[in-house]
């Protein structure tokens, strides 16, 4: 049965295009992140039955989970190979390539994207948007289903909404105006154009703030009814950890400090030491990713990517490491560089490479003891002291921006004014959060900064910067497929 739907969710995504009405709703409802659900067969599974019990209905959201935890099928998340920590990272000036011309990589590292060469958006694209579909479905059928628990039915339509929200998070960053894709209606869909990203960052506030008030304030298990110490199903918090960040990107300062000082207050969740961060269950966790495999495969991805041997970096299976700008962005005597940052120095030569060391456990540990952290504690803090920075808050500010800076060995900043407090807390977030779900990509973005910046950078990779690489071209075979798309300037 596993071996099935893993063939079947293979053939789903490689076949996927912009007319929803090929893509099977049951396959996801077959997957669990504990166990695979005997559901019926899916030829006979339906919208209508699918949504008539409360067991069926929890496993549509919780094989969207599984497969964000899947590196091999959904590719933005979770460690791929093509994951959004890697390309983002690659595009930005966090990852240095072992060989800059090596394949797909070198399209990233370079800055050099086209919308025929983009392997990696075209995967972002076909994998991100059939997810929107499914939370497109159940949002409907879970609506208009009269027999699930009243509860149930809740936490359900809150978790199909946050992650509808997560994935348009996600697009607009990437590429800018997307289709708004608001329903399962494939007809109505393949004719939709792009929206421009204010609408579609007023859909994801309102779908994130529908989802708050929907989620169970408790984390539960994949069956969506008990309660759990993990912390993978979306609860109330994870969303308000969502829209934390939202808030922030929109320049809604009192939100962003309103929203961030919920999950700051809120005892479930502390700073951990530094080598539990990424722990599963961790204190500091907000959402985790649970990896489903076995074996070998039972820890992360961003382990088995990013972690290197002893032999160093190669042109096969690690072909990544750290940058010069990460590694000598840390202060004297910051413990995120003892504990975050890994080196080898392969006896066959003489350079020391740096790799990310936040998950520990590559391909040879087979007792699950990471999980892939998408929100975590760190980031709130640093979200309010931005949002205080910007309302003209100083002290406020710095104490927040102090709580990270002390966790990491280090003493309070100097910074007390708007400005250097604002640039302050940009450094910290590039030590903090490095090669993690693309957030320094973002933040270069958002802050304006990246133009300046890559500009310098990009000719060290081989290549050139021009304004418009900053989003991601739409792939050829979308456009080829919706002549209303318009491709992103530059491309």
């Amino acid at each position: 049965m596993q071996k099935i739907i893993k063939n079947l969710f293979r053939s789903w995504y490689s076949n996927f295009s912009w007319k929803f009405h090929m893509i099977p709703l049951s396959f996801f409802a077959l997957v669990s992140c504990e166990k695979f659900i005997e559901v019926d067969p899916p030829s006979t599974v339906n919208a209508d039955n699918v949504y008539s019990s409360d067991a069926t209905a929890a496993s549509v959201l919780t094989g969207i989970y599984t497969n964000l935890s899947k590196s091999n099928i959904t590719e933005f998340s979770s460690g791929g190979v093509t994951s959004v920590s890697l390309f983002a990272g690659l595009s930005a000036d966090e990852i240095k390539l072992f060989n800059p011309n090596y394949a797909t990589y070198a399209f990233y590292y370079k800055n050099d994207l086209s919308s025929i060469s983009a392997v990696g958006t075209a995967n972002y694209w076909g994998t991100i948007y059939p997810i929107v579909y499914v939370a497109n479905s159940a949002i409907e059928g879970i609506t208009s289903s009269n027999t699930l628990t009243p509860s149930v039915k809740n936490q359900l339509l809150g978790e199909a909404r946050f992650i509808r929200a997560f994935c348009y998070f996600y697009l607009a960053n990437l590429y800018g105006d997307v289709p708004l894709i608001l329903t399962s209606n494939w007809q109505t869909n393949s004719k939709l154009a792009r929206e421009g990203t204010t609408d579609i960052y007023q859909q994801i506030v309102e779908d994130l703030t529908a989802a708050k008030g929907l989620l169970s304030q408790n984390y539960l298990k994949s069956d969506g009814f008990s309660s759990t110490t993990d912390r993978v199903r979306p609860c109330k918090w994870v969303a308000s950890a969502l829209l934390a960040r939202v808030y922030l990107y929109l320049g809604d300062w009192q939100n962003a400090e309103m929203e961030s000082s919920l999950l700051i207050n809120n005892s479930s969740y502390k700073l951990s030491a530094l080598n539990d961060v990424f722990l599963k269950n961790s204190n500091e966790a907000i959402w985790q990713l649970q990896a489903v495999g076995t074996g070998v495969n039972s820890n992360t991805g961003e382990g088995k990517l990013f972690v290197l041997p002893p032999t160093g970096p190669n042109n096969g299976s690690f072909p990544v490491y750290l940058s010069d700008y990460i590694v000598n962005s840390f202060e004297n005597g910051d413990q995120r560089k003892l504990n975050w940052v890994g080196s080898v120095t392969p006896t066959s030569g003489t350079t020391t490479y740096y790799f990310p060391n936040k998950y520990k456990i590559g391909s040879v540990n087979t007792t699950p003891q990471e999980y892939c952290t998408v929100f975590r504690l760190a980031e709130q803090y640093l979200i309010r002291a931005e949002a205080r920075a910007q309302l003209n808050k100083p002290d406020d500010a710095q104490s927040d921006l102090n709580v990270i800076r002390s966790r990491a060995g280090l003493g309070a900043t100097p910074a007390n004014q708007k400005q250097p407090l604002l640039d302050a807390i940009m450094k910290e977030r590039k030590v903090e959060f490095f090669t993690e779900w693309g957030n320094r990509w973002f933040d270069l973005k958002r802050t304006n900064t990246v133009d300046a910046l890559m500009s310098s950078v990009t000719p060290t990779k081989g290549g050139t910067w021009q304004t418009t690489d900053q989003l991601y071209p739409i792939p050829k075979t979308e456009l080829d497929k919706s002549p209303q798309l318009i491709q992103n300037s530059g491309y």
